[in-house]
């Protein structure tokens, strides 16, 4: 089979890291692949912010559980009120894919950014994430802008990476294959 169809079946979302920090070269190669995804009209409209200091990790986590603690849908609610729920797993690093707010097509080109920079991970062996939750935080007016967002640019995305405590089989989940329809 092709290497990168290879990767692509065998990326799953890990909520379990090991302590230590991945490698900068290795960090480096997953945001180059970032980098790389395709943007409309080639405006390449991303910012990635990196974070690894675990305070400011925590303090996402903290500022995200606090919004979902107020939301209407019970088992979001239940999840920001649970004191042991940590929306990041500790993972050693965190990244925030944000996109320029006057590009047309940010929020997509952003997230071809994303889907990249997962698999690239993947190839490299590190364990990612991407954290829905995270983005709660970001609706407290200023703290796009205190974590280190900048001016003009909305947080769209947030993923974790770190390597993988356990090493996942790589058993494929089922996938609806009935959702493809020809015209010719």
């Amino acid at each position: 089979m092709n290497e990168v169809l290879k990767v692509i079946k065998s990326r799953r979302s890990v909520r379990k890291y090991k302590p230590e920090q991945i490698k900068q070269e290795e960090l480096e190669m997953i945001i180059e692949a970032g980098i790389y995804a395709p943007s409309g009209h080639n405006s390449q409209p991303w910012r990635f912010t990196v974070i690894q200091d675990r305070k400011v990790i925590e303090h996402i986590n903290d500022i995200s559980k606090k919004v979902m603690a107020t939301v209407e849908i019970e088992w979001i609610r239940n999840a920001g009120l649970n004191p042991d729920y940590d929306i990041t797993y500790k993972a050693p690093t965190l990244i925030i894919v944000s996109g320029r707010r006057d590009e047309m097509s940010s929020q997509v080109d952003c997230c071809c950014a994303v889907e990249n920079m997962l698999i690239a991970a993947e190839s490299l062996n590190i364990g990612s994430v991407w954290l829905g939750f995270a983005s709660f935080g970001f609706k407290i007016e200023g703290e796009a802008e205190k974590i280190g967002i900048p001016k003009g640019y909305e947080p769209y995305y947030v993923f974790v990476l770190g390597y993988k405590e356990e090493e996942y089989q790589p058993s494929v989940p089922s996938r609806n294959y009935n959702v493809v329809d020809y015209i010719r």
